[in-house]
């Protein structure tokens, strides 16, 4: 872990910083501005398919929402702050694929971690419902998030949106070029492996899209993405 560098807390984030405003980011000695020229495109992607999803999926979150009810009680949503481009914090939704207590009980399960850096990983975490375990496993407990892609919070495509908890524990400060474009609900590393890569694999995945970022290789992750999910490799 890092000793001399920003910490990843909501109240070091200014509420309004632009994705054109770096500076203003925790994290701004470390991320390069990275132009998008297709940004007005991928924007429009987003809001397109997400309004789509949304509607057509419908069905199946009132499905899954019931089945989440009757299984334990507690919420139907998972909120949690994530940190989105420049390390702008955002409220994530997920359906909730464990015990209304999980945050509360993370600390206790940190000796079972089964990965380094900054992801907490364990494949058969005591914290998981039944129901949730399902969810997990063809990333269904990720729908809610395509309202954040319609907010604005979420792009379809990039870097997958960390906690700010996890973010701090980065060992390597080159990982903070993540942050340098729009987070995204999938992207390389959902379709390479996911859970079965190395925190550092994860890392060179994520840098490599900032580095390569393109309209078309947005709709080549988006092609890879549905296979990748009904195969569920990596997904816990």
């Amino acid at each position: 872990m890092l000793t001399n560098r920003p910490t990843a807390t909501v109240e070091t984030v200014v509420k309004e910083a632009a994705p054109c405003a770096p500076a203003l980011s925790p994290f701004a000695e470390y991320v390069p501005e990275v132009r998008i020229p297709h940004l007005w495109a991928k924007r429009a992607l987003d809001i397109v398919v997400s309004a789509l999803a949304l509607l057509l999926l419908a069905p199946l979150m009132a499905i899954i929402a019931l089945l989440i009810r009757l299984e334990s009680p507690g919420p139907v949503l998972f909120r949690q702050i994530r940190l989105g481009r420049y390390g702008k914090p955002f409220i994530m939704y997920k359906f909730r694929s464990m015990r209304c207590n999980a945050q509360e009980l993370q600390p206790l399960l940190m000796h079972m971690n089964e990965k380094r850096g900054g992801a907490f990983k364990i494949r058969h975490d005591p914290r998981m419902t039944r129901i949730g375990r399902f969810l997990r496993k063809y990333s269904l407990d990720e729908l809610p998030q395509l309202f954040n892609v319609l907010k604005g919070d979420l792009s379809l495509v990039g870097p997958r949106a960390m906690a700010p908890y996890d973010v701090n524990r980065f060992d390597d400060v080159s990982y903070y070029r993540r942050f340098a474009v729009p987070q995204g609900c999938t992207g390389l590393w959902q379709v390479s492996g996911r859970s079965n890569l190395s925190f550092e694999e994860w890392m060179r995945l994520d840098l490599y899209y900032v580095e390569n970022i393109s309209f078309w290789l947005d709709i080549k992750i988006l092609l890879k993405t549905i296979p990748a999910i009904l195969r569920g490799d990596g997904a816990y």
